[in-house]
């Protein structure tokens, strides 16, 4: 009889290992895969944390103020565009509207679109452009407020946009990026929001996340 090499062993093991997690994983109804946490931790003056979105207040289109608070307990996706756009945003709204359709009347995910050009997309005019997106407007909401607290947010917390500004005259933001946020504001993800490829991940990662 010959004998089994440890490396027969070692390969029986590791499948059985692996069988048994997948397993468990299933019968907690628990994801194999994580996302990862994106940006820098710091010391909180307790411990090493991950970085956060930290707290806001914008108006949406149907005129309700919204903060931090309005997503608290929901998975939700961060971008940034204009109304009068003609390059990548309508794009990007369009995309962002089949993710929203995807999750739709899933209360533990919602959408946030900031504008990057406030004096221009009122709340009426951001109505309008929600509307033609048949954006549902407890779960996907478009926000305008003070220029530069929304171009800090995608600098500072959105980690959407490395460019240096100080939110006054001259000051732009312009990207193409999505961002995944989780129920501890941690960023999950970024995907371009103009490829349908990109698009479908993020679908699925949001799926990863609901599970976490």
């Amino acid at each position: 009889m010959k004998k089994i090499g440890f490396f027969t062993y070692l390969l029986v093991f590791t499948s059985f290992l692996f069988l048994g997690l997948a397993i468990f994983y299933k019968l907690n109804d628990k994801p194999i895969k994580t996302l990862p946490i994106y940006g820098q931790k710091y010391f909180n003056g307790k411990d090493s944390v991950f970085h956060t979105v930290k707290a806001f207040k914008f108006i949406n289109q149907n005129g309700d103020s919204i903060s931090e608070k309005t997503f608290e307990g929901s998975i939700y996706v961060a971008d940034y565009f204009f109304t009068t756009c003609q390059s990548i945003c309508p794009i990007m709204s369009t995309q962002m509207e089949v993710v929203a359709k995807e999750f739709s009347g899933n209360k533990k995910v919602k959408f946030l679109s900031h504008t990057v050009n406030p004096e221009n997309d009122s709340v009426n005019v951001l109505y309008d452009y929600a509307k033609a997106h048949h954006a549902n407007a407890e779960q996907w909401h478009f926000v305008t407020g003070d220029k530069k607290q929304l171009y800090n947010m995608a600098r500072e917390s959105y980690l959407l946009n490395a460019e240096i500004g100080d939110g006054g005259p001259n000051d732009f933001i312009h990207t193409q990026n999505f961002a995944l946020i989780d129920t501890k504001k941690n960023i999950r993800g970024f995907y371009d929001g103009t490829d349908k490829n990109d698009i479908q991940r993020l679908i699925k990662e949001i799926k990863t996340l609901l599970k976490e």
